[in-house]
């Protein structure tokens, strides 16, 4: 797999960070942490390697506040940077479904960009580091790793329902139970402090 190392992986989130302060950071490091967790229990995944994409996922986000275009834009910079399976992570991880319909936010992109996007989705075939990077950004806020019904109430509380918002529930929900079937347990076992950050705080 050609991604960077774990080293150079936390250069970016740290330098992506300095360029774009927010809570997207804390949140791609949480989605690590529970990237590694679920993988450690996978025969099929690697759980630095998991790790590494899990920080990276929303790398796009250097460029400034985005919707949609960050992950065009961490794409385009992870694959610049000659690394082109973690640039794959930042374009599939936010469409369980590969249709650029059910994208939670604006479509900041201009029409060559958003097709650009369409097709890619089009032609990709989801493996399994794919699926746990969707997952995992459904299990992350800021403050720490939670159920992935409070994670995705709050990204409904900020960016609205669409038309694909029901199914997009229920593809990370299948995606869950399809993890839970392979790792022979329910993955919140294996995830640190589910139970303090889905009961309390301010997720901002």
């Amino acid at each position: 797999m050609n991604i960077p190392t774990l080293q150079q992986a936390e250069a970016y989130l740290a330098e992506a960070e300095t360029l774009n302060p927010g809570p997207w950071a804390d949140h791609s490091r949480h989605a690590a942490i529970a990237a590694a967790a679920i993988a450690q229990h996978h025969p099929a995944l690697n759980s630095e390697a998991a790790y590494i994409l899990g920080l990276l996922h929303d790398i796009g986000r250097r460029e400034g506040i985005t919707d949609m275009r960050h992950a065009l834009d961490g794409y385009n910079f992870l694959l610049g940077e000659g690394y082109p399976d973690a640039a794959r992570i930042c374009m599939t991880h936010s469409f369980p479904i590969p249709k650029v319909e059910v994208f939670a936010g604006g479509w900041d992109c201009t029409e060559d960009e958003l097709q650009i996007v369409r097709e890619y989705l089009a032609g990709v075939e989801f493996t399994p580091y794919d699926q746990l990077i969707q997952l995992c950004d459904t299990l992350a806020l800021p403050s720490g790793v939670c159920l992935m019904e409070k994670r995705l109430v709050d990204v409904v509380m900020r960016y609205g329902f669409n038309d694909y918002t029901l199914d997009k529930w229920r593809a990370f929900i299948t995606i869950q139970q399809e993890f839970e079937e392979v790792i022979g347990r329910s993955i919140y076992s294996v995830l640190p402090g589910v139970v303090e950050n889905s009961l309390g705080g301010v997720t901002g």
